[in-house]
């Protein structure tokens, strides 16, 4: 008898479109995103808004002073809220040296990242909610392969309430990647997952940290290119980033399993969802095409039900 074992609630988001309520912000880049509100802080020759391929051209480069594209959120996002953060990524080159740094991605709070003494390398500082990838390294003894981490760092200094979780996995060449990052209102974690094509890819899975998260503070969306500690530990990347996006609250609350791969939740007329099944919670698939919310309880129904027990999540898209 097939049985529903565990259902993961609301966590995986997509968003893909323009169109977004008034707790969502969107950047697509069909139009200069000059004109929407977005600005740079640092160096200036570190982006470029590609107008024919619709979206940011980024150089990561440490050598550099603290960068960053970013938009204000028009709101502090804290412990309490739910929001997820979503990108499309594609690198061109990405190389490491010493111990390595970081191609970066997420929320943060302005006024400590612009602070002087802001040094991403040297201390994980206040207030990070973000997407890293570091290329593979191998310095003094030391080596490590490509990784790809969710981090969440809340308002303390140092390196105390510092949660992130990590996989081992190359970002390829040209390859579009698109990165969702989620927080649940009140849960002192992070959880990531990265899609190619549509089609599940990773997730961050392995979880580490130091200490106790505790309250932060999000107020700017950001496309981060992070200084150096000036002890060579260094990356340098090229790439692009489009359809970046914030969203609070979460397009999916209460999921209900009312019968083996099936359920039931409220939903919302701005979202596309799908339900997805995955017989060990690390590799997922799509159990249903993707249905419009209809603004009240939307129901799921997975087409073809495995032989052994199965885990459902609910994906929600921007259409």
């Amino acid at each position: 008898m097939k049985k529903v074992s565990s259902l993961a609630i609301a966590s995986l988001f997509v968003l893909s479109t323009a169109s977004a309520s008034a707790n969502t912000l969107v950047e697509r880049f069909a139009t200069d995103p000059a004109l929407d509100g977005w600005q740079i802080f640092g160096d200036t020759n570190l982006f470029h808004w590609d107008s024919t391929n619709q979206n940011l051209v980024v150089t990561w480069d440490s050598s550099q002073p603290n960068s960053y594209f970013h938009h204000p959120l028009g709101r502090t996002l804290t412990t309490n809220d739910s929001f997820c953060v979503q990108f499309d990524l594609q690198l061109s080159d990405a190389v490491a040296a010493g111990y390595g740094s970081e191609v970066a991605v997420g929320l943060l709070h302005f006024a400590d990242a612009a602070s002087p003494d802001f040094n991403r390398e040297n201390s994980p500082l206040p207030d990070l909610f973000e997407f890293d990838y570091t290329p593979a390294i191998d310095y003094g003894g030391y080596s490590a392969p490509d990784t790809i981490e969710a981090t969440l760092k809340d308002s303390q200094p140092g390196y105390e309430g510092f949660f992130w979780v990590v996989n081992y996995m190359t970002l390829q060449p040209g390859v579009t990647y698109r990165i969702m990052l989620v927080h649940r209102a009140g849960e002192p974690v992070i959880s990531g997952s990265v899609y190619t094509n549509g089609q599940f890819c990773a997730a961050m899975s392995i979880p580490n940290g130091n200490g106790t998260v505790g309250d932060f503070q999000f107020d700017t969306l950001s496309v981060s290119s992070f200084q150096d500690g000036g002890n060579g530990n260094t990356v340098l990347a090229h790439g692009t980033v489009g359809n970046l996006a914030v969203a609070s609250p979460l397009p999916v609350q209460t999921v209900q399993a009312i019968a083996a791969g099936k359920v039931q939740f409220v939903s919302d007329t701005n979202w596309l969802y799908t339900l997805e099944q995955s017989a060990d919670l690390q590799t997922w698939s799509n159990a249903t095409p993707g249905a419009f919310g209809n603004g009240t309880n939307l129901v799921l129904q997975a087409a073809n039900l495995p032989a052994g027990k199965s885990f459902y999540r609910v994906r929600a898209d921007l259409p």
